[in-house]
């Protein structure tokens, strides 16, 4: 007995559930490709699997419909895999542990997978169908779309006949996407050297922030949510040009989209100091937490100094200082505001993760924008920082934005069997999050495209939910477009 077992539409959350056993994280999806193609190969699909891990399946259009043109549906197969504090399990090898409650669909412990995983079961569910009369449907599934769309970047389409496509990576009912920010990541490394930990009058200060909600970087960067690492990083900026202070360590975030929620740091710093020390963190604290009163309520600031020093090596004090200062130089959130749409963020960035190697600080952002221009002049504005600093900072896996479409055939009959199924229209909308639209309408000239999908919350983080009811009417919907010949719309 499966935990979804007894929920409708059967046949989707029969292979939802089945995604959810294989461990598909972003760069650890081998087996979930994998069972994409054995799935095609027991239906006798044609099945296409790159060296990448992309699956491109095709079914065939029933006789009656083999005149028309096809349908492209997508979605991508990983997941930003993450669990909340405390929790033991490996992402990488074990199943999500899901639950319902309250019409709501969980993982235990950590993040759902909703997007993407419904979306490729929605995709299989239609491969499945065996009652309907369809046209030939041309269904890619990508790789490693959360850390930079890799997937949909190096995939082959030139075989596609379809121009009308069906991407369901969207996260709300009843809002159809009919464009997208583009994007890149940074990676910044900045130089540090260490030295033998002083033996006497140094004790050991630990700092670290929990409780901040987080998020998806796209979706949630606009309503001022703490960032843990920005906030600990500014701290310690600050508090490094006022006191001798020498980095142990440093860490947090779990991907370079989604905002970190929690953050901890050690520090080195002299004994005589330490009530300054812990006087100027409170002072911090309480700043920052009249910042988040409203958007961030749960912002939390440990503190711990201990009796003890540390022993071997630590990052010098002017290692520490600059490398701080540059953290706090480089940008951080909202950029710009779009002057066309009202409330849509227009550019931004997310620091992401955050590492102490042996010898560098490692700093990992997600880079958004509406405009290319404006993405491409923060990307040079970053590596300027960078490189007055000392550091280096390397532009990656860069992707275009999906352009609005005026003339959208696809668009309009999606709406004309939207309002007659639910008695409203629905809304269209520009997001500020990242969409394969834009790479693949490169690849396939003329590509016609909307993105849908249900009702997901929290998405990227441990309390990432899915509503049942609301995954139902989008099926609904996909059957009822798919069903519909062009000669009926």
């Amino acid at each position: 007995m499966g935990v979804l077992d007894g929920l409708q539409p059967k046949r989707v959350f029969h292979f939802f559930e089945e995604i959810s056993r294989i461990p598909h994280g972003s760069g650890n999806t081998g087996a979930i490709s994998n069972y994409l193609k054995m799935f095609a190969e027991e239906r006798h699909l044609f099945c296409r699997q790159d060296g990448l891990g992309n699956v491109i399946i095709i079914r065939e259009a029933s006789p009656e419909r083999e005149e028309e043109e096809p349908y492209i549906l997508q979605a991508h197969m990983d997941m930003v895999a993450v669990s909340a504090p405390g929790v033991q399990i490996d992402m990488t090898k074990e199943p999500l542990r899901l639950k319902v409650e309250n019409g709501q669909i969980f993982a235990e412990g950590t993040s759902l997978g909703g997007d993407d995983g419904i979306g490729v079961a929605y995709c299989l569910a239609v491969l499945d169908e065996e009652t309907l009369s369809l046209p030939r449907l041309e269904v890619i599934l990508t790789v490693d779309e959360e850390t930079g769309m890799e997937g949909a970047t190096g995939i082959d389409l030139s075989m596609l006949r379809g121009r009308r496509m069906i991407n369901l990576d969207q996260e709300e009912e009843g809002i159809f996407i009919t464009s997208c920010a583009g994007g890149a990541r940074v990676d910044v490394e900045i130089p540090m050297e260490r030295e033998e930990a002083p033996e006497e009058a140094y004790r050991l200060f630990e700092l670290r922030i929990a409780g901040l909600a987080g998020g998806h970087s796209g979706m949630e960067i606009g309503k001022g949510l703490g960032n843990a690492l920005w906030l600990l990083g500014s701290l310690l900026g600050g508090l490094s040009l006022r006191f001798d202070a020498r980095l142990v360590r440093m860490k947090g975030g779990l991907a370079d989209n989604a905002i970190p929620r929690e953050a901890e740091a050690a520090v080195l710093v002299r004994e005589a100091d330490v009530p300054e020390i812990l006087s100027y963190a409170e002072t911090e604290e309480q700043k920052i937490r009249e910042s988040l009163r409203e958007k961030d309520p749960g912002f939390m600031l440990e503190k711990l100094c201990h009796n003890s020093t540390v022993s071997g090596s630590v990052y010098t004090r002017k290692a520490t200082a600059e490398a701080l200062a540059c953290l706090c130089k480089l940008p951080n959130g909202v950029v710009a505001m779009s002057k066309d749409v009202e409330g849509l963020v227009e550019t931004s960035l997310n620091l992401g993760v955050l590492s102490l190697q042996e010898n560098c600080l490692r700093l990992q952002y997600a880079v958004r924008s509406s405009v290319d221009e404006d993405k491409e002049e923060l990307c040079r504005h970053m590596r300027q920082i960078a490189e007055r600093a000392g550091a280096k900072a390397v532009v990656r896996n860069a992707y275009p934005g999906w352009a609005y479409r005026k003339d959208s055939p696809l668009r309009e009959k999606m709406v004309q069997i939207y309002e007659k199924m639910y008695g409203k229209e629905p809304v269209l909308e520009a997001i500020h999050a990242g969409l394969e639209c834009g790479i693949l309408s490169g690849k396939l000239s003329d590509l016609d495209c909307v993105s849908i999908g249900p009702d997901l919350q929290n998405v990227h983080t441990a309390e990432e939910s899915m509503d049942v009811e609301s995954v139902g009417r989008v099926w609904a919907f996909l059957l009822e477009i798919l069903s519909q010949t062009t000669m009926n719309c």
